[in-house]
């Protein structure tokens, strides 16, 4: 008997699996990075969505290309044009220019390709996984009993709490359901949109996520108490309370000590939303913003933002593992085995995902690499330049900021001279904004604040310093004369 031969592709996967290959891309990756920390070129592109769409129209490839050649494809369709974080004058959105260390793990992570579905799937990346979430479960203060997992962000970490939290409220929910008026979830007025999302896909029902209003872009503590008081007045059940740490128009921390205080004698859930600023926790000067947070009953906290980790790298931290194991109250013996009680759990069967990549090597390797103190000391540096940038529009009159900055965001209005009506500057901070924009010279957000149109940055980039804040003002204001 002959084998039979072997299909010419094998040929094409040989020879991509050389180190002369894999530099094709790490000198791209390396090139990309070098320009970008140079800020040569524009921050992004000025082409609209259509051109940009008509570049890639073409039939699906029956056959394939030299590898050299699509690499250089990358480089000039996908690079050129794409939103360069790495630039020192990117300030958009809350997506890090990720760190050098962990860049260069993500191919070891595709290589290794184990899934975190369960340990004998993953078993060295599984032992780390458990390992990085004792070091976060213990800066946060939770305590021997406490446990995680690793999620794609913010949004699936507080579905899972939320769902922790109904299975800790309501225990015959994932056999029965949920009824109408079973429970309601209280939230600030701020919350990050994943929560009403989460509350309406639990099956509580909108309504039954309430809007504490806020004070000073913070949850107000003394509404939240008196809510509490009426409903628990009322018979209501509170499912959870989700305060925030680190809010996503403004930086701002809720106050986590107070809140804590009031959701104890009720034994209501305590949930804090800290993608963004649990980082805070890594911080001498900064942890006090997260004082109280030990309180809480489960802790969302996204390594891919003030960590500065490559996307995605999210985390979900409870303070008793159980209610973690309890969100899943399934059963699936062809891949779970009853390994409850481990010292190294299955991670698979506290997760909305079955096939689970290894991200947690590469926050394990920015540890490692970077260790918490220097992770700490560039998120001292992000929110340093933020302060830097509040400090110059103070000693501007043609600029006005909207609230000060407890971390790296900070929202501000361009109001001229003279003052104008705030319908005529809601849309000259829109037009400015994505004038600036076009322009290449630098990339902001925009958002609405109390009702009017205002300027956002967000400085995610430790390569951004005093110089490019500075250069931002004078570019908005020359961009901002043109308009006018």
């Amino acid at each position: 008997m002959t084998n039979a031969t072997s299909p010419a592709i094998l040929n094409d996967l040989d020879a991509d699996s050389t180190a002369t290959s894999g530099a094709l891309f790490t000198d791209l990756i390396a090139r990309y990075l070098a320009d970008t920390r140079d800020a040569k070129g524009p921050v992004s592109t000025s082409l609209a969505a259509e051109e940009l769409s008509r570049r890639f129209e073409e039939p699906m490839p029956r056959s394939g290309s030299v590898l050299r050649d699509v690499v250089a494809r990358i480089e000039r369709d996908a690079i050129r044009d794409a939103n360069h974080l790495m630039h020192p004058m990117y300030m958009g959105h809350q997506v890090s220019a990720p760190l050098p260390a962990a860049i260069w793990t993500e191919p070891v992570i595709s290589a290794l390709n184990n899934s975190l579905a369960v340990r004998e799937m993953s078993p060295t990346l599984t032992a780390i996984e458990t390992r990085v979430m004792r070091w976060l479960t213990d800066a946060a203060g939770l305590g021997a009993r406490a446990g995680g997992t690793l999620t794609t962000g913010g949004t699936e970490a507080t579905f899972t709490a939320l769902l922790a939290a109904r299975a800790h409220a309501l225990p015959d929910s994932w056999e029965r359901g949920v009824t109408a008026g079973a429970a309601v979830v209280l939230h600030g007025e701020h919350s990050h949109y994943s929560v009403t999302r989460a509350v309406a896909q639990l099956g509580l029902g909108t309504r039954a996520a309430i809007a504490i209003p806020s004070r000073d872009f913070r949850m107000d503590t003394d509404a939240l108490a008196k809510r509490v008081a009426e409903l628990a007045r009322e018979g209501a059940r509170i499912m959870a309370v989700v305060a925030t740490a680190g809010s996503t128009a403004t930086g701002s921390f809720d106050d986590l000590e107070a809140i804590g205080r009031v959701c104890e004698p009720h034994d209501i859930w305590l949930h804090v939303d800290g993608a963004h600023g649990a980082s805070a926790l890594l911080s001498l000067a900064h942890r006090s913003r997260v004082r109280g947070i030990e309180r809480a009953s489960s802790i969302a906290w996204d390594p891919h933002k003030m960590m500065l980790l490559p996307l995605s790298a999210g985390v979900l931290l409870v303070r008793d593992e159980r209610d973690l194991d309890a969100a899943f109250a399934q059963q699936a013996p062809y891949l779970f085995h009853g390994d409850a009680g481990e010292r190294i759990p299955d991670q698979g069967v506290r997760s909305f995902m079955c096939s689970r990549r290894g991200d947690v090597l590469k926050v394990w390797v920015a540890l490692q690499r970077y260790g918490a103190d220097g992770i700490a000391a560039l998120y001292d540096h992000l929110c340093g330049v933020t302060r830097a940038l509040y400090d110059e529009i103070a000693r501007r009159e043609d600029f006005q900021s909207m609230h000060e900055p407890e971390a790296n965001i900070l929202c501000f209005r361009w109001i001229g001279s003279p003052r104008r009506d705030d319908a005529s500057l809601d849309q000259l901070n829109r037009e400015l904004r994505e004038r600036y924009n076009r322009s290449g010279r630098g990339w902001i957000t925009s958002t609405v604040l109390e009702g009017r149109r205002v300027l956002r940055v967000t400085i995610m980039n430790p390569r951004t310093n005093t110089k490019h804040v500075t250069r931002l003002i004078n570019g908005l204001t020359e961009e901002a004369q043109s308009l006018l």
